[in-house]
């Protein structure tokens, strides 16, 4: 899910990574674009016409989706865990990014299970979200794919 992403090359770049690990759907909710838009389709190489999407009000998704889903929040938070060390459940999950600035809104906090983060160690401690999206996805699959195996 990308809630209030403000760049359609963001949008783009992670509708390309979830084409990549054959994400099932990616929820567009606030203000994030929604395809078609030209700057979109520029960096997503046609991956928005593979990858099944949906605009949604944020909260309205997660509160029905936690019923089944462990919700992954990834942020910097004081109660994040260490995306290397975190070890998911058996249920499905959703991962949720915020805005490029900002991060998650803070009103979507309470539906979210679990904070992960992404270790650092420059001095600006951020990631561009298309590359948060990319590192986080790689992370949990190769995670998922322990457990199955």
């Amino acid at each position: 899910m990308l809630h209030n992403i403000r760049s359609m090359h963001n949008v783009g770049s992670v509708f390309r990574s979830a084409d990549g690990f054959g994400i099932q759907k990616l929820y567009l909710s606030g203000f994030t674009p929604v395809p078609p838009r030209p700057e979109i389709s520029k960096a997503a190489l046609g991956a928005e016409e593979f990858v099944p999407w949906e605009q949604v009000n944020a909260v309205d998704l997660l509160s029905e989706l936690g019923k089944t889903h462990t919700i992954i929040g990834i942020e910097q938070t004081n109660q994040s865990e260490n995306m290397v060390t975190y070890q998911p459940d058996n249920r499905p999950f959703c991962i949720i990014m915020g805005n490029e600035v900002k991060g998650l809104d803070s009103e979507l906090f309470p539906f979210i299970h679990t904070f992960l983060e992404i270790p650092q160690f420059g001095k600006k401690h951020s990631f561009n979200v298309s590359v948060t999206a990319g590192i986080s996805l790689y992370a949990l699959f190769q995670k998922i794919e322990n457990i199955s195996a």
